[in-house]
């Protein structure tokens, strides 16, 4: 006699959550299979270690298909073979395309070349990270790096655009982008403390006030040749006129210093009355290289250097950092020779330039100390 067989023939495509996990982490077959044992997965549903190991495979060679189509999503949702409900279709790309940030953090640095990728089997025992996993990690970069660098306009918004990824997840890759396009150096030893939301952060920041897409960039017609990965270099050029504080420096530190009494303690007060040309001229000095692509490029280890490292040997607290920082832009925008016009901009001020530059210098060096 034939045993009954229940039979149900659907059209979407099913996925384990899972399992797909840990086929995203770079786990092979047999591999997934045992962490699932660990798991208790197997006596959980009184499978046989077999029927385990065959179901695993199946889901594999689903995802491998699948993974033709998450190199370019929009294509996914057009797909008639792997159907996916619309929740279950933003999961899988999200997974796909999510990030592990010790792993970009070893990759911004590089060129995206193919001896990199080689190369990723010492990020993957660096990080811990299994190396299938610091492969997608890579190409997935690269992807979008390739797929956007072209494009005008919202680098998030073409990622977007480009592949259906969740606001947050544009906004790190846009970053990311931002970083390699501009080739910041990010790989010296210095910078090792350092962590990929560091200088995502920092990135993030450039992009929203230093770029010609800068919502602070002069008014005037949108430039359709460029996007907010591309430095504004008119305001580039601008910041070489901070050389004029310089001679202000004085007057600068003693504003600075009426406005900063009884918001930080004594002890800090005699830091900056003490060592305020240390910390003034390295900001300023970042500013004015800014225009010179090596001094840009070098933009973070100049940063360490000229003024991080001169906080942490102060012992400076982060919140009062923060009070410092922010008063000593105020104290510099209230300079009456912050009402010169900088070259070439008759319709703006050095105020408004020191402003555009100092919001997003204090967001850095705040990000980048690590007390």
């Amino acid at each position: 006699m034939i045993p009954e067989v229940d039979i149900f023939v659907g059209n979407y495509t099913i996925i384990d959550q899972e399992v797909f996990e840990l086929w995203i982490q770079g786990y092979a077959v047999g591999e997934t299979v045992s962490v699932l044992q660990q798991r208790g997965e197997l006596e959980a549903w009184g499978a046989s270690l077999e029927l385990v190991t065959s179901d695993t495979a199946d889901h594999y060679r689903t995802f491998g298909m699948l993974e033709k189509l998450l190199v370019t999503p929009p294509k996914l949702a057009e797909e008639w073979t792997f159907q996916l409900e619309p929740a279950l279709q933003k999961m899988v790309i999200q997974k796909y395309y999510e990030f592990d940030d010790i792993v970009i953090r070893e990759i911004i640095g590089k060129k995206l070349s193919g001896r990199t990728r080689k190369d990723l089997d010492d990020v993957a025992e660096k990080t811990g990270v299994l190396l299938r996993s610091c492969r997608r990690q890579f190409d997935n970069v690269k992807r979008i790096f390739k797929q956007v660098d072209e494009m005008t306009g919202s680098v998030v918004t073409n990622i977007q655009a480009s592949f259906l990824l969740p606001t947050h997840l544009a906004k790190k890759y846009a970053a990311i982008v931002f970083i390699i396009n501009n080739r910041f150096e990010t790989s010296k030893r210095k910078l090792n403390y350092l962590t990929c939301e560091d200088f995502c952060v920092c990135a993030s920041q450039m992009m929203t006030s230093w770029t010609t897409a800068a919502t602070t960039a002069p008014p005037g017609p949108p430039d359709t040749n460029h996007d907010d990965t591309d430095l504004d270099r008119d305001f580039l050029i601008e910041l070489r006129d901070f050389k004029l504080l310089l001679d202000r420096e004085k007057e600068h530190r003693n504003v600075t210093l009426s406005h900063l009494r009884g918001k930080i303690p004594d002890r800090m007060c005699s830091e900056v009355e003490s060592n305020f040309k240390t910390y003034s001229r390295g900001i300023i000095n970042i500013g004015c290289s800014l225009n010179n692509s090596r001094d840009l490029r070098d933009f973070f280890i100049d940063a360490v250097e000229k003024v991080v490292d001169p906080c942490r040997q102060a012992r400076w607290k982060s919140a009062e950092l923060q009070i410092f920082l922010q008063v000593y832009a105020d104290a510099g925008s209230a300079l009456d020779i912050m009402t010169k016009k900088p070259r070439g901009k008759s319709d703006h001020n050095l105020r408004g330039t020191w402003e555009r530059y100092m919001n997003t210098m204090r967001v850095c060096i705040t990000q980048l100390y690590h007390s």
